[in-house]
């Protein structure tokens, strides 16, 4: 529907070194990492043995313990962070039209810690090919399906829209936002909780990630071991966590006087239809995501006044985003400040780009650009501004985050600061 705008007027946030949205941007500015040796679960034959986990206890956050005991560490995540958010937006679940709610909640691998704890125990430790159904608890469906994380949600705030789950990889933080600013502007919402949520930390994850040598093998200096733009990186940090943002229609944000951290200019999404984890070195589909987000944004290039970086920490990525910023942003690719938080709070896969998009909106709000810690020699390939180690003070109306998942995913989100471009 024409003239129907997505801002955004909540915030919350369960991150690795944090909890909670006030910790969360301390952690970013300070540039503290929040890597160390993996405490989940016995890690001692694992090739990467380091993570960025959450200090987390659900019933401490606010669950009842009937219903931590039930939910898998992800949903528990979900519901923090949401509740964080829906407070600090002012909205009252109550008092809104349920069926104008809806809930988007992006996950890569959703509940697979419980998932694979229930197959442990009806299989007899993995023993047997004839599972025991009677040895698995009766959340064990709620467990395989990631939708569940999103019906949780919406149950909890009444949401009687379109609630949906988001899978696609490590951009599915990203891609739940742009798809929930994508009901308001259509007229399908009014308010959308949005966000992603993972807890991937677990035996069966940690090996997917070890058998393709993705994650960083550097267990002897977990502080350091996420590198992104560095020329020692040797492959990413498994993390974990959640962020939520409360979409609201910019008319309805307005006439309740709401806080708006930014609005949502502009989203796009592309394949590269080329390899389940390869990536072309010239950045041509991540380079195009992100000019057609600027262009539904009505937003120049030269406009950007932060990039927050999918920043992996491996080698392939930082190549092929460092080209697709110089293909979208030309020049400006060599002025604009360019950061990763990954360094920071380690790669949850796909609840790392909701947490990205809630440290642009806090961005847009202070004013200050989050560093790339531990980036010290950069690899001579990655040549732009990278804010290396230490945060910076600076003016940004227009912030652009990006996001590339295995299976070829692309996605570029365009924030920009209420007040400058918000009718663009």
């Amino acid at each position: 529907m024409a003239g129907r705008k997505a801002v955004i007027t909540g915030l919350g946030v369960v991150s690795p070194g944090a909890l909670g949205v006030r910790a969360y941007w301390d952690l970013l500015t300070a540039g503290r990492t929040a890597t160390r040796p993996i405490s989940l679960f016995d890690a001692s034959g694992f090739r990467s043995r380091v993570a960025a986990e959450c200090d987390f206890d659900p019933v401490a956050a606010g669950l009842d313990a009937d219903r931590a005991a039930r939910l898998d560490r992800v949903t528990q995540f979900a519901l923090v962070s949401a509740r964080e958010a829906m407070a600090d937006s002012g909205l009252v679940p109550g008092e809104l039209p349920p069926e104008r709610v809806g809930v988007v909640v992006g996950s890569a691998v959703g509940c697979s810690t419980r998932l694979e704890e229930n197959y442990l125990r009806v299989s007899d430790q993995g023993r047997s090919w004839q599972v025991d159904q009677r040895q698995g608890v009766p959340e064990l469906y709620d467990y395989l399906v990631p939708s569940s994380i999103a019906a949780e949600v919406a149950w909890e705030h009444g949401a009687q829209g379109q609630v949906e789950c988001v899978s696609t990889g490590c951009t599915s933080g990203l891609d739940a936002v742009g798809k929930a600013a994508q009901l308001i502007e259509d007229g399908v919402a009014d308010v959308v909780i949005a966000g992603a949520s993972e807890a991937p930390i677990s035996p069966i994850t940690s090996a997917c990630f070890d058998a393709i040598k993705a994650t960083t093998a550097r267990n002897d200096d977990p502080e350091h071991a996420s590198r992104p733009f560095d020329r020692s990186r040797d492959g990413f940090v498994l993390g974990e966590g959640a962020a939520v943002l409360i979409l609201e229609e910019a008319g309805a944000a307005r006439r309740r006087n709401a806080h708006v951290y930014g609005s949502v200019l502009g989203f796009a999404h592309r394949s590269n239809a080329y390899h389940m984890t390869g990536l072309r070195p010239d950045g041509r589909e991540l380079g195009e995501a992100i000019r057609v987000a600027l262009d539904r944004a009505h937003v120049n290039p030269a406009d950007v006044g932060y990039v927050n970086a999918h920043g992996s920490g491996t080698r392939q990525n930082d190549r092929h985003e460092t080209a697709a910023f110089k293909r979208s942003l030309g020049a400006h690719a060599y002025e604009v400040p360019v950061s990763s938080i990954k360094s920071m709070i380690g790669h949850s896969l796909g609840a790392i780009g909701a947490l990205e998009a809630a440290a642009c909106a806090l961005v847009l709000e202070h004013q200050v650009v989050p560093p790339t810690a531990n980036l010290t020699e950069p690899e001579p390939e990655c040549d732009l501004d990278y804010v290396p180690r230490v945060a910076r003070e600076h003016r940004t109306d227009v912030v652009l985050s990006v996001g590339s998942g295995f299976g070829g995913f692309q996605s570029a989100l365009v924030l920009g600061r209420p007040g400058t471009v918000e009718a663009a």
